[in-house]
């Protein structure tokens, strides 16, 4: 096992209590390696970073994803009650839910579809491509180093497309089955009620509205423009025979909306991705919102248009019709933050370049390699709390704050020293080469010792991104 210092095991150590012991002892130096590793994640790789290149029995390291016992779920558990923890009693939850696409090809891929390809395709043009439909649910945190929340993903599901379980003969689950089946695991693990999702406009249907209203959550989305609203029923006249109404006379349009001028419409400035102010025009009230042949819920509309007309309106949702409309804009914009998580889980942690076959092996990998974003996230802000994050800079790109690569850098440093400090027959070599080091350029100077300085500049360049 590798040495790791107290921050990183006060992360890592809890997950632990989910594997043998012999597993355990594997499953620490892939996962390590994972964070050490650049370009593609196969096990060949880790084990190549991890200096293991050499070891005959390397087959044990493939069967901690395909063959060994342990629960993806039960991690998914530990990771969020770490999460719940550090976010407190006193904040609500945030948290958003969104499908991404894993590009995967091959016959013994047994679960790959053809979908939509949201990254490749735009308003004009639409792609698709073959892989794998994951849905995943992250939490919202904004850490002390960072303006913008994080989007930390906890728990990836794995969508089978219909026509593998057509040939796996499995009754075929929708993305909204698989989200109130995950709503539902999340409500018997957290027994709270300040819990609010956010979603994009393919999560706006009745069922989800009111599996959140049974539960006293709150559910945001956006509303197609023709969505249907309603007035609530007026009061049943007493004696009057018959069956009750469910809803009143309905709204007109979101369409017919944007062209009245004698509306109340109110304006605010609303924060964007990237601290961006904006000024938004919105009309906001609550109405019966009838959708999927369910009853139509009680809701919260928001319309927002932009006064410069450069975008398009969007009418949105919230099943807490006591939340304030300038909160719900701003919480559907950080949602944004999860489209961020997905490509840098993709640029930095080698999402797509996989290479598992099996079954096991494919529905371990990918939620490993999110959740891992999650940790790294969290080590690095336990880390902050000793030393401030060091941003990177270079001469065409100035950043004023740290970026997921930063945290990921400031990770590898310590493995890295953690690694080389602890072997002894490093500073053997360096001893060796003593009169070699003292002549090397850059570092005549260096006041802890050319060996030192040369350790700092290897560890600079093994840990960058």
């Amino acid at each position: 096992m590798p040495s790791l210092s107290p921050r990183i095991l006060s992360v890592l150590a809890p997950f632990s209590a989910i594997f043998s012991e012999p597993v355990w002892k594997k499953a620490i130096i892939l996962l390590v390696g994972a964070i050490l590793c650049r370009g593609k994640r196969t096990v060949c790789s880790v084990l190549r970073i991890m200096g293991l290149s050499s070891e005959g029995n390397f087959s044990k390291y493939h069967q901690v994803l395909n063959r060994d016992r342990w629960s993806p779920l039960a991690a998914a558990k530990i990771l969020l009650q770490m999460l719940v923890r550090m976010v407190g009693e006193n904040k609500p939850l945030v948290m958003f839910i969104d499908e991404t696409l894993e590009r995967r090809r091959g016959p013994k891929i047994k679960a790959k579809g053809y979908y939509r390809d949201a990254v490749r395709s735009s308003k004009s043009v639409v792609v698709k491509s073959t892989g794998l439909k994951w849905l995943t649910v992250s939490l919202s945190w904004r850490f002390p180093f960072s303006s913008r929340p994080f989007a930390l993903p906890f728990i990836s599901v794995l969508e089978p497309s219909e026509r593998s379980d057509k040939a796996a003969k499995r009754r075929h689950k929708t993305t909204i089955r698989w989200t109130v089946q995950v709503i539902k695991w999340l409500m018997r693990l957290i027994k709270r009620s300040d819990i609010i999702f956010v979603g994009d406009g393919g999560f706006a249907c009745g069922e989800l509205a009111w599996l959140c209203l049974k539960n006293e959550i709150c559910l945001i989305s956006r509303l197609k423009m023709n969505a249907c609203l309603y007035d609530f029923p007026p009061d049943s006249t007493p004696g009057k025979r018959g069956r009750k109404p469910t809803r009143g006379a309905r709204f007109i349009g979101f369409r017919d909306m944007v062209s009245k001028n004698d509306l109340e419409w109110k304006e605010a400035i609303i924060e964007g991705y990237g601290k961006e102010k904006r000024r938004v025009s919105y009309i906001s009230n609550t109405a019966l919102w009838g959708a999927d042949g369910f009853l139509p819920a009680p809701i919260r509309w928001i319309l927002v248009i932009d006064p410069e007309g450069e975008l398009d309106p969007i009418p949105l949702m919230s099943t807490d019709v006591m939340l304030p409309p300038e909160r719900v804009i701003e919480l559907y914009i950080q949602r944004w933050n999860l489209e961020v998580t997905f490509e840098e889980v993709r640029e930095h942690l080698g999402v797509e370049t996989q290479r598992q076959w099996s079954d096991k092996a494919i529905v371990r990998t990918t939620p490993i390699l999110m959740s891992l974003y999650t940790i790294v996230c969290l080590i690095a802000g336990r880390l902050h709390e000793e030393h401030p994050i060091e941003i990177t800079q270079a001469a065409w790109y100035k950043k004023k704050e740290a970026t997921f690569s930063d945290l990921l850098k400031t990770v590898r440093k310590v493995l890295w020293k953690d690694s080389l400090i602890s072997r002894k027959h490093v500073f053997e070599r360096f001893q060796e080469n003593r009169e070699d080091l003292d002549m090397a350029p850059g570092l005549e100077g260096a006041r802890d010792g050319p060996e030192s300085a040369w350790i700092r500049v290897l560890i600079e360049c093994l840990a960058a991104a």
